[in-house]
């Protein structure tokens, strides 16, 4: 038995005064999780963070309303429960977890979460025979529907043409400097800097496994290397290009990507076979380098070929010859 589920109600069995109790909890967590993406986006994106402090405040009024409500007809004891104390109810995913995602992803959250509310109640109030009942849940209902119209005029309101364009640019800014930037470098060392030592051992050695454990070796460590390297160069408090650690993240898991595509070949026992191989996914590494130059970082993709494919062709070379040699 899973810890907590055995203590679960399920949502049938609850008291008109429980699923009362469980909206009120509800939208006070809602208006908490808003706020929280308000104060999050303020800096940068204050026109959003705008629409969450709007959206907080209908989650405020809809609470007082269940208040009022609940005392009417309950008095002003509220029992206690809450999303996880019930089976089956929706859940709310972490604060963190969507904060690190982004503008647009919060965004999207915010939209389900008022999506999800507002199936639950439907889906429930369908599911009842008791009138009372019925009309209460439909009433939740066509609450988390206005929530959703409300949050429409809001971001009309507060996110007009420029501004919206304003932080989508900004948005896609960061994360081109956060993720595809360090990510990218990352790429580009992995992918050419170790084509030298893996083709100079596969053509002194012809020995595959030998060949496998050099380019192993020389992948992980540069990508250890890297994402340090990235991580330690700049807190990104000035420079504005975001947490040191995603940037090290990013930077070096694409290097070791980068080494191990055309190292993972020579697995395969047939030294030629092996190769090809790895020549073909050299191809492939180097024009998904050019791909994201040209997509992300706005290089023309002419210039980003002859850049990418002469440097990759002189280091394979270099490596060629002195493992012939």
């Amino acid at each position: 038995m899973i810890p907590g589920l055995a203590n679960r109600r399920r949502f049938k069995d609850l008291s008109e005064q429980e699923i009362l109790a469980l909206a009120i909890s509800s939208e006070e967590d809602d208006a908490r999780i808003y706020r929280s993406y308000a104060e999050h986006l303020r800096a940068e994106y204050p026109a959003s963070a705008a629409v969450f402090d709007g959206m907080a405040v209908e989650e405020d009024e809809h609470r007082r309303r269940l208040i009022d409500l609940h005392a009417t007809r309950f008095g002003e004891v509220i029992p206690l429960i809450r999303r996880e104390h019930v089976s089956g109810f929706y859940a709310r995913r972490p604060v963190w977890l969507i904060e690190n995602l982004g503008l647009e992803r919060i965004r999207e959250e915010a939209g389900q979460m008022e999506r999800d509310a507002q199936r639950f109640y439907e889906t429930a109030a369908a599911n009842t025979s008791d009138a009372a009942t019925r009309k209460l849940l439909g009433d939740l209902a066509a609450a988390e529907a206005g929530h959703t119209e409300k949050a429409g005029a809001l971001a009309e309101k507060h996110l007009g043409t420029d501004a919206k364009s304003e932080e989508e640019s900004a948005a896609h800014r960061q994360f081109v400097l956060t993720w595809v930037q360090p990510g990218l470098a990352g790429l580009m060392d992995g992918s050419v800097s170790t084509l030298a030592p893996i083709f100079a051992t596969a053509f002194a050695t012809q020995d595959t496994w030998t060949t496998f454990l050099v380019g192993l070796a020389a992948s992980v460590g540069a990508g250890i290397s890297m994402g340090f390297t990235e991580a330690a160069s700049d807190d990104g408090q000035i420079s504005g290009r975001g947490s040191p650690y995603k940037r090290g993240f990013a930077s070096g898991i694409m290097t070791t990507i980068g080494g191990l595509g055309h190292a993972l070949p020579y697995l395969i026992t047939d030294f030629w076979t092996a190769t090809t191989i790895a020549l073909i996914v050299v191809f492939v590494e180097l024009w998904a380098i050019v791909w994201i130059q040209n997509r992300y970082m706005d290089t023309p993709f002419l210039r980003a070929t002859f850049q990418v494919v002469l440097g990759g062709a002189l280091v394979f070379a270099a490596g060629a010859l002195i493992g012939s040699g």
